[in-house]
This record gives C-alpha cells, sequence and structure tokens, in this order.
C-alpha cells in the first residue's frame, strides 16, 4: 500500500507539472486571434492554430479526468486501479503535450520566417523532445538496472 500511494504523489506532482505548462500554453493560444496580425493567417496556419487550440483543450480534459477517477474512487480501496488508470492517462497528456509543442512552434516559426523555418524548426524540436523523452529516460533506465543488476551480484550480504 505504501508503494501504491508514493506511486500516486509523484504522478500528483507530474501532473501539477504538466497542468501548469498547459495552462501557460493554452493561454498563449487564446490571446492569439485578439492580435492585429492573426487576420493575416493563411488558411493553412488558421487550420494549425484551431487543431493547436482542439489538443490543447484535449490534453486539459485529459489531465483532468485524473482528477474526476480520483473522486469516482475515493475510498473504494482500488488505488491500484487509480494509478494505473491515471500512469495511461499522463502517457496519453504527455504524447499531446508533444504534438501541441511541435505545431506551436512550426506555427511561430512559420509566422515570423516562413514554411522552411517552420519545418526546420518542428522537425528539431522534434528531435529534441526525442531525446529528452524517449532516448534520455531509455539510456538512464538501462545504465540504473545495469548497475543494480553488478550491484546485486557483487553483494554477499544476506538481505534484509
Amino acid at each position: 500500500m505504501q508503494k501504491l500511494d508514493r506511486n500516486w504523489t509523484d504522478l500528483l506532482q507530474e501532473l501539477r507539472v504538466l497542468q501548469t505548462g498547459i495552462q501557460i500554453l493554452t493561454g498563449f493560444l487564446l490571446t492569439l486571434p485578439f492580435q492585429q496580425r492573426f487576420t493575416t493567417l493563411t488558411p493553412l496556419q488558421t487550420w494549425l492554430y484551431l487543431a493547436l487550440v482542439v489538443l490543447s483543450v484535449l490534453v486539459t480534459a485529459v489531465l483532468m479526468s485524473t482528477v474526476v477517477m480520483h473522486r469516482s474512487y475515493f475510498q473504494l480501496r482500488i488505488k491500484q486501479d487509480l494509478v494505473r488508470n491515471s500512469d495511461l492517462l499522463l502517457r496519453w497528456t504527455l504524447l499531446l503535450v508533444g504534438l501541441i509543442l511541435l505545431g506551436t512552434v512550426g506555427l511561430v516559426f512559420d509566422l515570423v520566417l516562413g514554411g522552411w523555418a517552420a519545418a526546420v524548426s518542428a522537425v528539431l524540436a522534434a528531435a529534441v523532445l526525442a531525446g529528452l523523452w524517449i532516448v534520455l529516460p531509455l539510456t538512464s533506465r538501462r545504465r540504473a538496472l545495469r548497475r543494480g543488476e553488478q550491484g546485486d551480484a557483487g553483494d554477499t550480504r544476506a538481505p534484509g
């Protein structure tokens, strides 16, 4: 039970970080139509903007669904299901946040410098996100697991 409590606390901390970032990004997106230059968007830029707003609202809904689950699971002694489902929702949230970040970078670069700059900036941002969100965690995890296996093999003390 203590492990589930720790996992739930960790998930809550991650959700708080994401929530703040999404609120800022959503606020940024929602202010764009009130800028003078917004009227000069091409149809493609307008559709990209609208897709980003929809994704932003979807991310907010997914994030808030963890709160809804917590409320609906409250005092039912099914924390394991809550942690498992919240973990899944958090993974989907990260995927959607990545798409929003890439789309926002692409839109801003397209508005400022044009199409090629948008494509290059989105590809570079995707490479950075893949490196930080996939490659680095997997590499670090593998190293830590290898160190743990080596430490276990060399440990002759009795457990406990």
